[in-house]
């Protein structure tokens, strides 16, 4: 049996979840694998990604453990059965294996996106110059060809955008207020802000400064949902690095943070509500008037 050299987050994931039902389940590993007609250490690479686990044993495993949601053993199964690869293939080694897996996931995640940033524009919302400004602008230097090959990455990765999946984004109002793109790439990425807006599956919202019931979250985080929440994944933005997440505990926390988030931000408005006089403020029409203010000083 071939081990993996290389453990992507989606397969990690697949063996984090057999392990947590079996744990849930209390089941020693050697029982577990005797009844799939396993020993107990093939059962423990299969848990630790190491190797792969077909659908049949899976679900006979599930029953084993009492797991009898049905929508989760779907949703569970496509997950180990996926062979990794999609258009993030052709990008291997041209950018860091953590873009790589957030993509996997993304595609994979197919019901649902909500994402909350502090100081940038979301990157599925980020137009090409924003894009290469923000890399040019990095602590950590990077080669010009370097920067091409993150731009055409996130540019490529954009397309989900086109998916039926519902995508949700609250973005702090420092964050359209940032000038170190330089006010022509700002202002074109605020009008590319206001273009993406109008689409059926994606709602902005801002979260004003003007907002005193709480604290603004301080770090951006963004959590991906497929079928099955129980299966969804939280990506949080330290400094200087990025992590995976998926413990029903921080899911819980991160959703009902979001949620919290969205309700104190201000409503997503449009280009025909936010234009009639006397209308209340709204998303659209606060990133709309810092765009008019950034044209009024060219």
């Amino acid at each position: 049996m071939a081990l993996r050299a290389h453990i992507s987050e989606r397969q990690r994931r697949y063996g984090a979840e057999l392990r947590r039902l079996r744990l849930g389940a209390d089941e020693a590993v050697q029982t577990a694998a005797a009844h799939v007609g396993m020993r107990g250490p093939q059962l423990n690479h299969i848990e630790a990604a190491r190797t792969g686990l077909d659908e049949d044993r899976m679900r006979t495993l599930a029953s084993f453990y009492g797991c009898t949601d049905e929508e989760y053993l779907s949703t569970l199964a496509a997950l180990g059965a996926s062979d990794g690869k999609g258009w993030w293939s052709q990008h291997r080694r041209r950018v860091p294996a953590f873009a790589l897996d957030l993509a996997e996931l993304e595609h994979w995640s197919s019901k649902a996106y909500l994402n909350y940033e502090t100081f940038f524009i979301p990157g599925l919302l980020q137009t090409e110059d924003y894009i290469r400004k923000t890399f040019q602008n990095s602590e950590t230097p990077l080669s010009a060809a370097q920067i091409e090959d993150a731009i055409r990455f996130r540019l490529e990765r954009q397309r989900i955008l086109d998916s039926p999946a519902e995508f949700r984004f609250v973005i702090h109002e420092a964050g359209l207020l940032m000038s170190f793109t330089g006010k022509e790439a700002m202002r074109d990425q605020l009008a590319h802000l206001l273009e993406v807006a109008q689409k059926p599956n994606v709602t902005v919202q801002v979260f004003p400064f003007s907002v005193k019931a709480t604290l603004p979250y301080p770090g951006p985080f963004l959590i991906t949902e497929p079928a099955s929440r129980a299966l969804s994944t939280v990506v949080v933005d330290h400094p200087g690095v990025s992590e995976f997440t998926d413990s029903p505990e921080a899911l819980q926390t991160y959703r009902s943070r979001f949620e919290d988030l969205s309700r104190l931000a201000l409503p997503p408005g449009d280009a025909e509500i936010s234009a009639r006089p006397h209308s209340e403020r709204d998303s659209w029409g606060v990133i709309q008037h810092i765009k008019h203010g950034l044209e009024l000083e060219r």
